[in-house]
């Protein structure tokens, strides 16, 4: 009888190989069909967060190219904008910018003064070793791969979790591509959950999973390790090639359009 991490193997081969499911497929087909004119250049490049950079008073270092933290209503800030703000910030150094840059995208009007988004970013900037930290991961990224990049920034240490943290790779990934293997992507709790009705469904048909346990331990919420981040680079990678030959999807396009869209479209796995 296989063990667990065996079954978990097991399931990621057989999703491997087998790709998106046809519903799958047909809800992005749909997605792109409602969303094309927002994309025309088939990227997420102006996927635009709302925030209040009122509410990021006591966050510093803030990044020229957001809105002043004077402005006390609301601003929008795009994947583009976000990227070229992370492309000047790497080309100083100043990688905690950066990272402002990508926290303030990532957690949008979510974060409120007394929640997780401005007060809990100062505590993580209050850190001495964060900026030799994501120094080091895009140092790492630049050199080796995404997946090493990720085990840099795995410390509880620097108060990041890998929702946030590859948010910070996927936009530090414009910059800097990887010397070896997959651009970085975004891995969060929607993502995780996307994966995991992919999965259990491969695991009930192959009895790898019949009751979804694996699936539900691999695809956790959070904590992802760096092996479960490089299987979801290479299965985003692989359905990303898959629907350039479906119809109704844009045949050009990378695999951050298709990570923007599963995070906003559902399907309904058969049972």
């Amino acid at each position: 009888m296989l063990d667990r991490q065996s079954r978990a193997d097991a399931v990621d081969r057989e999703m491997a190989a087998r790709g998106l499911p046809e519903e799958a497929v047909a809800a992005l087909a749909c997605w792109w069909s409602e969303n094309a004119d927002r994309y025309p250049d088939a990227t997420p490049g102006a996927h635009t967060v709302r925030y209040t950079p009122a509410r990021w008073a006591q966050v510093t270092p803030w990044p020229a190219r957001l809105a002043p933290r004077s402005s006390t209503g609301d601003a929008g800030v795009s994947r583009a904008q976000v990227a070229s703000a992370v492309t000047d910030a790497l080309g100083r150094k100043a990688f905690t910018e950066a990272l402002v840059a990508t926290y303030v995208w990532g957690k949008g009007k979510s974060g409120t003064p007394g929640g997780s988004g401005p007060a809990t970013l100062v505590k993580i900037l209050a850190d001495d070793g964060l900026e030799e930290v994501l120094a080091d991961a895009v140092s790492t990224l630049r050199k080796d791969s995404a997946r090493r990049a990720y085990e840099v920034l795995l410390q509880p240490s620097n108060g990041l979790g890998p929702s946030f943290f590859t948010k910070f790779l996927y936009f530090a990934g414009q910059a800097v591509p990887p010397g070896l293997g997959m651009r970085p992507l975004v891995l969060d709790r929607v993502l995780a959950q996307r994966m995991r009705t992919v999965a259990a469904r491969v695991g009930r048909d192959t009895g790898y999973d019949p009751d979804g346990s694996v699936a539900a331990w691999v695809w956790a919420d959070g904590g992802w390790s760096p092996h479960r981040y490089e299987v979801y680079l290479a299965f985003m990678q692989a359905a990303a090639e898959q629907l350039k030959t479906a119809d109704g999807w844009p045949p050009d396009a990378a695999a951050d359009l298709l990570e923007f869209a599963l995070f906003t479209t559902c399907w309904n796995a058969p049972g």
